[in-house]
């Protein structure tokens, strides 16, 4: 059996679905049209190549080694597809079309959303969409374009475009430390109230402190007064007088340009290394309303100061 030109890009795309999202049912939504259909389209695609891609269950898809490499190739076919159609799109002027971003509820509130209308001014034809989520996601299963993400980024798998290097700091509001005094010492947090984040994954985040011969460990905070699940809450506790929080610099810049938090410990504490990055899947050709928002989204976060203050600029912070 051979399939004609019509049916083979119905065929590859209900492949590529089902492999990203694990079910027929879960593609045929992405699709917009029935699990049957596009179960007969992989059944179809199968009978052509004269290969099993898919084992199918009941509950679950689990791709045979010929699935695993056809799905490689087709991924590279499509996005060619993409690309021809764009570029011709292009030529006219125009980049088109639906880019889905994903990102953390801080970053993307305080940060990206603020840069969609200059966006959506420069690319009038692109179609935004925004998930505002802190949870790891799987840019290709989970069918997005984008995600900006930060934290020790270790994933091969994806493009990963650096925005800028997230310190953190130790902070805590003046009338909490004029209560409380400031600490002068690692051993004087134990004296103190401290703000703990625990993520809604069970995580919760350790605290990088310097010890002797400059070495770094990094304990969870000991007995936390208060644990929150969103970073940019442990800000608002630590401005409310609540405690002692770790923070990034990004998110309380504004609050220590203000003088309504200082930083302690500032000698003692890292700053530590983690990055905010853009990320992207891996593609033979990127197209160009994805290559238009990721060169968009990295010429503004470059001009924004708050995302790049230096380590030595800290100082002035300092309680």
């Amino acid at each position: 059996m051979k399939l004609d030109v019509s049916q083979r890009v119905p065929a590859m795309l209900s492949f590529i679905q089902a492999a990203d999202h694990g079910s027929f049912a879960a593609a045929a939504r992405s699709l917009q049209i029935s699990a049957a259909a596009v179960s007969k389209n992989v059944a179809s695609l199968e009978k052509a190549l004269g290969v099993r891609l898919m084992n199918r269950s009941t509950r679950s898809l689990q791709l045979t080694p010929e699935g695993q490499s056809f799905l490689e190739k087709a991924r590279i076919a499509i996005d060619a597809l993409d690309h021809a159609v764009e570029s011709v799109t292009r030529q006219h002027g125009e980049v088109v079309g639906p880019v889905r971003i994903s990102t953390g509820n801080a970053f993307g509130m305080h940060y990206l959303l603020p840069l969609l209308p200059k966006l959506q001014e420069r690319h009038p034809g692109l179609q935004l969409a925004i998930d505002f989520d802190d949870h790891r996601i799987d840019l290709v299963r989970d069918g997005y374009d984008l995600a900006l993400r930060g934290g020790m980024i270790e994933d091969s798998s994806v493009v990963s475009r650096t925005i800028c290097t997230l310190h953190m700091a130790l902070v805590a509001a003046p009338a909490y430390l004029e209560r409380h005094g400031i600490p002068k010492t690692i051993d004087d947090l134990d004296k103190h109230r401290l703000i703990a984040v625990r993520f809604l994954n069970g995580k919760m985040t350790s605290w990088s402190l310097k010890h002797a011969q400059g070495a770094v460990n990094s304990p969870q905070p000991r007995d936390p007064a208060l644990i929150v699940s969103a970073p940019e809450a442990a800000v608002e506790a630590a401005l409310l007088g609540m405690g002692i929080a770790q923070v990034g610099v990004h998110h309380a810049s504004r609050y220590l340009h203000e003088k309504r938090l200082k930083i302690v410990l500032g000698s003692e504490h890292a700053a530590g290394n983690r990055q905010m990055v853009l990320q992207y899947p891996h593609r033979a050709l990127v197209a160009p309303r994805i290559k238009a928002t990721v060169d968009f989204l990295l010429e503004e976060m470059a001009k924004t100061e708050s995302l790049h203050i230096p380590l030595s600029a800290l100082h002035a912070f300092h309680a």
